[in-house]
């Protein structure tokens, strides 16, 4: 680890500087919490404005939140190129949330000015009559607000992470020991932040209007870059490298390219011999580089070891998709489920659709303190790690667990539809499915256990496992596996929609009560078990890195 630098410029003091006093402070009162509590707020409702206020199809809102997410965790490689290679993670961390606070100001103006908000439906005696479709200008000037917030997303994400994590020295026993309960702590705060969003301010969406909804993150993204901004000269800051780690890893990349293309071209009998790679190396590609075809030795060296370190995540990496498909339907179509079923507390309040989503956060925050304490020390008896399970093994139970979510989620949703037809609402979609919204929560629970295990797993090994100057590259990679889950989700169920029947009888059809989501809900468990079975393959072969002390 490079030696931290106070706000100064000095060398970074132990007591004064750093540890769980900075890393605390960017977790609950910076800008974590706040942005997880507004990006939460977006995108557990989303699909509910895009098929409300917007008029869009079930397929094609569920295709445009999970493109909507996906882009902006793909957009993480964006903010961890600007971190690494020039801003810095506080500078880059700064101007992401002055972005943020951007992209959430104009949301609000979209849901607010009579301009520029959707226009709204006609009624008669409490029934709507028709919708009039938003012009072209309102939906652009909306989707241009999301977009925003998503590149501001992209910035904020790997580095927040690893700037809270840069607060602990690796080189400290006790300091060391602390980063890995960081990781925990951290998803608490987040789970935190995002049960607010789901709790509260769905409610306010579906009760009090679009305009408050999207107001108060508005207002709580200020409040905390404030707070962030005034936490400056607590933390520690790693200098950024003066040579880009990009611009040296392109530079063994394409040496390497160009050995090959003269090896390839030349006829000499042992060509064939010099083109194989040496087996002791985990990425063939390197070892054509040559020495005088980068800046230095050094260099050499140093990016071989950063493009091999990179190379070896990428099999496990792949594998992790999946488990990002299934990640994206909480948001989506177990959304879109809940609003279909009995959703009454009591005679009057009515619990929104969404708000079933902090089942997960709320498992996860009650799950991560039991296996700190509890599962951890139980686990470390039989294997005699200090962290109890390897970092793959914890990513590993995850998947497995979300594999099970998705099999629950599949066999709920059949037992809806069956209540459905029984009660002859297979063509009645205005009326409510007389079975209970707290069907939907083992699943969401399982879920949550399963996000303890893998996704904090993930965090950790992604950000562990890269060079110390490639950190916020790490968090990106693994923000990147739920980007491009995202993406693949939203691709599967336009590509579905489309073979199936589209909005009227396919699996996605608007009236979900002829709908038959069960169907993709047991096609991701079967992609998921199977991805499953190859991660397995792989960690089982994998080396971890080694310290450096």
């Amino acid at each position: 680890m490079a030696a931290a630098v106070d706000y100064n410029g000095n060398p970074a003091s132990t007591s004064s500087t750093g540890g769980w006093t900075s890393a605390l402070f960017i977790i609950g009162k910076g800008v974590e919490m706040a942005e997880r509590f507004a990006y939460y707020g977006i995108t557990s409702n989303l699909i509910s404005y895009l098929t409300g206020p917007l008029g869009e199809s079930t397929a094609a809102g569920a295709a445009n939140e999970n493109t909507w997410s996906g882009a902006a965790s793909s957009l993480a490689l964006v903010g961890a190129f600007l971190a690494d290679s020039w801003l810095g993670r506080y500078r880059t961390v700064l101007y992401s949330s002055f972005l943020a606070f951007l992209g959430l100001g104009m949301l609000t103006l979209s849901a607010t000015l009579p301009s520029l908000k959707p226009p709204e439906c006609t009624k008669i005696d409490s029934e709507i009559v028709s919708c009039p479709s938003p012009s072209t200008f309102q939906v652009g000037f909306f989707f241009f607000s999301l977009y925003l917030i998503a590149l501001a997303h992209g910035g904020h994400k790997p580095c927040t992470q690893a700037f809270g994590a840069d607060q602990f020295d690796t080189r400290d026993p006790a300091e060391s020991a602390s980063r890995s309960s960081f990781f925990n702590y951290w998803y608490f705060g987040v789970c935190t932040g995002t049960i607010s969003a789901q709790l509260v301010l769905n409610y306010i969406q579906d009760n009090y209007g679009w305009a408050l909804g999207f107001g108060i993150p508005f207002v709580a993204v200020g409040i905390a870059l404030v707070a962030f901004l005034a936490g400056r000269k607590t933390y520690r800051y790693l200098p950024v490298a003066t040579e880009s780690p990009f611009v040296r890893i392109g530079q063994v990349c394409g040496a390497s390219l160009k050995k090959r293309w003269r090896m390839h071209s030349t006829r000499f009998d042992d060509a064939k011999e010099t083109l194989l790679p040496d087996e002791s190396s985990q990425c063939g590609l390197l070892d054509h580089a040559e020495p005088h075809e980068i800046s230095s030795q050094s260099n050499i060296k140093m990016s071989e070891e950063e493009v091999t370190s990179l190379a070896r995540l990428f099999p496990l990496w792949s594998t992790c998709v999946v488990y990002a498909m299934v990640f994206a339907q909480p948001p989506t179509l177990f959304t879109k489920q809940g609003s279909t079923m009995e959703r009454h507390i009591g005679s009057g309040f009515q619990i929104p659709a969404a708000a079933l989503q902090s089942c997960i956060s709320i498992t996860t925050i009650a799950f991560l303190p039991i296996y700190d304490s509890f599962l951890v020390p139980f686990a470390r008896k039989f294997t005699g790690r200090p962290s109890g399970l390897t970092m793959l093994q914890r990513i590993g139970t995850g998947i497995l667990l979300s594999v099970l979510s998705t099999v629950l989620a599949a066999l709920v949703e059949m037992r809806r539809l069956k209540v459905a037809r029984d009660s002859g609402l297979v063509d009645r979609p205005d009326i409510t499915v007389p079975m209970s919204i707290w069907w939907l929560a083992p699943q969401n629970i399982l879920f949550g256990i399963s996000d303890a295990f893998a996704t904090v797993g993930l965090q950790e090994f992604f950000y562990d496992q890269v060079p110390d100057c490639l950190r916020s590259l790490g968090i990106a990679l693994y923000l990147c596996i739920f980007g491009i889950g995202r993406f693949f989700s939203g691709f599967l169920i336009s590509i579905i929609d489309r073979v199936t029947g589209g909005k009227e009888n396919g699996w996605f059809a608007n009236n979900l009560n002829k709908a038959h989501i069960d169907y993709f809900f047991w096609l991701l468990a079967g992609l998921g078990f199977a991805s499953f079975v190859v991660y397995l393959r792989f960690a089982k072969s994998y080396v971890y890195k080694r310290k450096v002390r």
